[in-house]
Formats: structure tokens, sequence, C-alpha cells
């Protein structure tokens, strides 16, 4: 079925300077996954992946820290650290508990890589949020070696392959999520891995019997072909919940490969193999599946924010935004032109790229590459057109649909610079033998090489250039809430013995970006966490504010609302953020006792 394909392959040829030049970039790209791993802002997810790798719950901690009192930097960071006493199950305890959404073996990995190597990198590097960062970081580089199987699986070609591993290192999108202390690069792989498994046990067993006597080593049962794709499915499963829109994927594709093929035995044995497999995740996922059941009002609660209807115009915006973020990813603004303008070559090219592959591979290739994009991204997309939502929106979430569109632009871009490209319309279509195919001479100028290559040479450069930015950068859009993070720990470096109030806020959040933003200050700050609004009158709440600038944190409805009634209209610090100075440490009602009695002398 795959091996079909080889004939077209191997006539697909590089330059050898081609072939260094990609390899040296392959290699650029994994260097650059490690650079400034402690320069963005470690932001609101990744605390909350510190918190629950060391086995604490966020409602524990907010019973310790809102207490009305002043506490230190230090004491904020200390739950990042593993819980003094606590075991793996206090992990498990803490997701099934308040995100049982999130399956649980990211974090129990990242548990014990804190354990096994936490202390030696953060001395090593002077800082704790390498520890966490360099675990992503490793896993993304396996997804190479991945992607290149996954690629001659399916094309069975070297230079294709290699292409598409090398848009996978350079891509500005997988870098910056490889640098992220979350399960979305342990996601891409288990998408890539699973992919080509079951890619190799589909070929398998279509290929006809072999006379092993000429073989050093029989090769694998076909058993064993199946479960190591059942398993890669099991992993992907406790990976992150939206894998399985990859697994439905898989299941639309060998449905319609199955209906694009005679039927025959080998059919039969296809889906025996393909239902053997998928059965046999699903009764290993049971556990938690069982978990977000029984917990499933807390994850609706905790999904609730991507049930906002954004509007048709945002929904085009962000997948404008995220498609083209795997080649090129220069933010000039989000309301501005230019941000959409310079990726629509981008676009162009991605379409181009799929139309090719569906006009000049065979069914079992194309419908491959084209459910792997669309299946996960309609998913997401038609809810969200029809209810209002906003998944799709969410750039991480469509992680399943981008190793598919990789593979799109690196056949088309392979077609168009290999040495022999230059067939007849019926040979790129692959309906005849080898010998079919014939030259154009007539077809051919100079300049179409060169249009090629400097195609290739402009996408290269694009996501070099992207991820120089990046990686100079202290935040970047994927950021999300903690965003202004940065922005909001220089006004506070730049003020003079600043306090910041602050409660746990009207969406329960500022939990997660206060421990943020201490990573980020160069000074003693201290931070005057609120447990109630009422505590703002206080004597003793008076008493903390003497000789400080303080500064109000994303304060509650509530807690606003009794701050300028006792000191008057905030300013903002920051445009468009939620951060304000409180304008004065002396209350306006004792404003009012001094003035009466001065007019009473």
């Amino acid at each position: 079925m795959l091996h079909s394909l080889r004939s077209h392959s191997e006539r697909i040829r590089f330059p050898l300077w081609l072939k260094w030049l990609l390899i040296f970039l392959l290699a650029l790209g994994v260097v650059l996954r490690f650079v400034n791993l402690n320069h963005k802002v470690y932001w609101h997810d990744e605390t909350y992946t510190s918190l629950r790798a060391a086995g604490y719950t966020r409602g524990e901690i907010d019973q310790e820290l809102f207490q009305n009192r002043v506490i230190a930097a230090s004491e904020l960071q200390k739950f990042q650290r593993i819980k003094p006493g606590s075991t793996p199950m206090d992990t498990l305890r803490s997701l099934a508990v308040e995100d049982p959404q999130h399956p649980p073996l990211y974090f129990l990995m990242t548990r014990f890589w804190m354990q096994a190597l936490g202390a030696p990198l953060e001395w090593l590097f002077h800082s704790p949020l390498t520890v966490t960062r360099s675990l992503p970081a490793l896993i993304s580089i396996l997804a190479l070696p991945a992607m290149y199987a996954l690629a001659w699986e399916l094309f069975a070609s070297h230079e294709i392959a290699l292409l598409a591993t090398t848009l996978l290192a350079l891509s500005p999108f997988d870098v910056l999520f490889a640098q992220t202390a979350r399960q979305y690069s342990l996601l891409t792989l288990m998408v890539v891995v699973s992919s080509y498994l079951l890619l190799r046990a589909l070929r398998l067993t279509n290929a006809p019997p072999s006379n092993y006597s000429h073989h050093y080593r029989k090769p694998s049962p076909l058993w064993h072909c199946w479960a190591l794709y059942a398993g890669s499915v099991t992993i992907g499963l406790y990976t992150h919940p939206f894998f399985g829109l990859t697994l439905i994927g898989h299941v639309v594709y060998v449905g319609l490969n199955a209906w694009f093929q005679d039927t025959g035995s080998w059919i039969r044995a296809i889906w025996v193999g393909f239902a053997g497999a998928i059965a046999g995740a699903i009764i290993l996922y049971l556990p938690w599946l069982a978990v977000m059941i029984v917990n499933a009002k807390r994850a609706f609660a905790t999904t609730d924010w991507t049930q906002v209807s954004p509007g048709i115009d945002y929904l085009l915006k962000l997948w404008t935004l995220s498609f083209t973020a795997l080649f090129f990813d220069l933010d000039f603004g989000f309301d501005n032109p230019l941000t959409y303008l310079a990726r629509i070559p981008v676009l162009l090219l991605i379409f181009a790229s799929v139309y090719s592959l569906c006009r000049n591979t065979r069914p079992a290739t194309w419908l491959f590459v084209l459910t792997s994009i669309l299946v996960p991204f309609l998913l997401l997309a038609i809810p969200d057109l029809v209810l209002g939502n906003k998944r799709s929106a969410v750039s991480r979430y469509l992680i399943s649909s981008f190793p598919g569109v990789q593979l799109a632009v690196a056949y088309f871009l392979a077609t168009k610079l290999s040495m022999k490209t230059l067939y007849s319309g019926r040979s790129q279509q692959q309906l005849a033998p080898p010998t079919a195919y014939t030259l154009h001479p007539n077809l051919y100028t100079p300049l179409v090489p060169f249009l090629w290559r400097g195609t290739l040479a402009v996408l290269l450069a694009g996501s070099l250039i992207s991820l120089t930015v990046s990686a100079l950068s202290t935040s970047w859009w994927n950021k999300d809430l903690s965003y202004a993070n940065n922005t909001t720990a220089d006004v506070m470096n730049q003020t003079p013995t600043p306090i910041v109030i602050s409660d746990i806020g009207d969406d329960f959040t500022n939990t997660g970006d206060l421990i943020s933003l201490s990573y980020r200050l160069n000074k003693p700050v201290g931070f005057l966490l609120v447990k109630d609004s009422d505590f703002i009158s206080t004597p003793e709440f008076r008493a903390a504010l003497q000789g400080n600038t303080a500064i109000a944190f994303r304060p509650s409805q509530n807690l606003f609302a009794k701050l300028e009634q006792i000191y008057g209209k905030l300013s903002r610090a920051i445009a468009m953020e939620r951060i304000f100075k409180v304008p004065q440490s002396e209350p306006i009602s004792e404003k009012k006792t001094v003035k009466i009695k001065r007019n009473i002398k």
C-alpha cells in the first residue's frame, strides 16, 4: 500500500550541499531549544505544572497564602518544590481533585525529574526554571527522529524525511512549546510516534508473505506492531485529552483507506488489529477516564473560559496565526494588518502543498495527511462555529493537526527542489510505472531551480528570524494571561519600597500569576495577600502600608471597590492591565477627621 510510492520517491534527489545545509539547520534547531530556557516569563500554567508535580493542591496553597498578612517572594516559590513528605500519589490526588481534564503522565514525569535532577540543574544554571523547562526541551528532541521515521514510512524518501524533520526542528511554534513546562512537546511526540506506528502496522499487515530463509532475523509478528501502536495511543491519552483528536483522525483514515482499496481478507485483518489496539488502549485508559467522569463538574468549571463566543473574525485571525506559526512567528500586534499580511505567503504555501499532495500521490498517502490535518481541526472548529466557543482559537489545542501540515510542505518543496522534478502530469499522478516518465526539456528554464530554492531560503530565514526574536524576548504570545507579567515586574522593580496588594481574584487565577511574578523580581517585594475586602479598613492593613508604595495586582471587584472607597481613585500602573497604584497610604476618612479638628481649633 505505502511502499508502492517508493518508485516515485527514489527520483527525488537533493544536491549534496542542500543535504548538508539541512543537517546543519536541524542541529541548530536542537541547540535553539536550550537557548535562554529561564529567560521568558514562567507563566501561569507552568507554575501549576510545578505545584501539582510537587504534590500541592491550589486549595491548600490559597488557604495558606491569603491570610491578611505580608509574605516574601520566597514563600510563594516554596510551593514550586517537592512538598515535604509527599509521594506521587499526592500529585495524582492534586490532579484528580482540581484538574481532572489533565491526565497525570507528564506531571509524574516532571516530579521524578525534579527529584532526580532538580538540585544539580538549579546549581548549574542558577535558576529553578531551567529544571522544569529542560524536560520538555529534551522530549521535543525525540520528536525529530520520530518525524523522520513517519515521513520515510509515508513517502519512502530520505530527502522528504530530512526536510520534514528540519521544518519541525526550526518550527517557531514547536521550539516555543519545547521551552514551556507543560505537556505539549510530549503531545507532539506521541502524535508523530503513534502515526508512524499506525502506518507501519498497516504496511506490514498488507505486505505479502515473505520467504524468511534468506533473512538473518525473522520480522516481528503483526500483533507486536499493533501492540506497539496500542501502547503509543495509551501514552498519548495519558498525556493530553486532545490526543483523542489524533485517534479519531486515525479511525477516519483507516475507514476511508479501506473504502478506497479492494475488499479482501487483508482488510479484515487490518480492522481486527486496529480495533484490538484501540480497545486495548481504552481499557488501559479507563482508570483516568473514570476520574474524569466522576469529577466532570470540576473539569467543566476549569475550562468554562473556552465557552466565550469571540466571533468569526477572531477565529479566522487565530486560525491564521496558529497554522502559520509553524514557519513564521513575528507579532506586529493582534489588530495590526501587517501581522496577517506577512503570513499570507505562508498560508498560500500550505494550501499549495496540500493541493499538490492530493493531486500527485496515491490515496493511501494524501488521505493520511489530509485526515491528520482536517479531522482534529474540524472537531474543534465546527462546534466553535455552531455553539460559539473558542477552543479552536487556542493554538496549543491544534497540535494534532500540525505534523500533517509540515509533512505536506516538506513533500511539496522536496519535489520542487529535486534535481529531477520536471516530469509529465501523468507521471506526477503516479498512475504509471517508472518507465512511463518522460522529460519535457521545453518546460525547463534556468529560473525554476532558483525560484524554489529561494522559496525554501525565505521560509527557513523566516523561521530563524522568528526564533531569534522570540529567544531574545522576555514574553511571547503563548504566555496568555501572564503575557504582561514581565512589564508588571519592571514597574515593581523600579518602584521604591513596593508592596503588592492582591486577593484570589474574580477568576481565581491570581495564585499562579503571583508565583509567576515572583520569579521576575530582582529586589525584596512584600506581598500583602488579602482574604476578604473588609481587611482593608483595619489598622493592621494601614500599618502594613506605612512607608511603602502600594500596588494592587488584579484585585477582585470587591477589593477594588473597597480600596477606592477608602483611599480614593486608583490609577493604572500599566495600560490595558489590571495593575493599579494606590494613591496614598492615609485613608480618606482619617484625612477628613484631621481637617475637622483643625477647623474646630
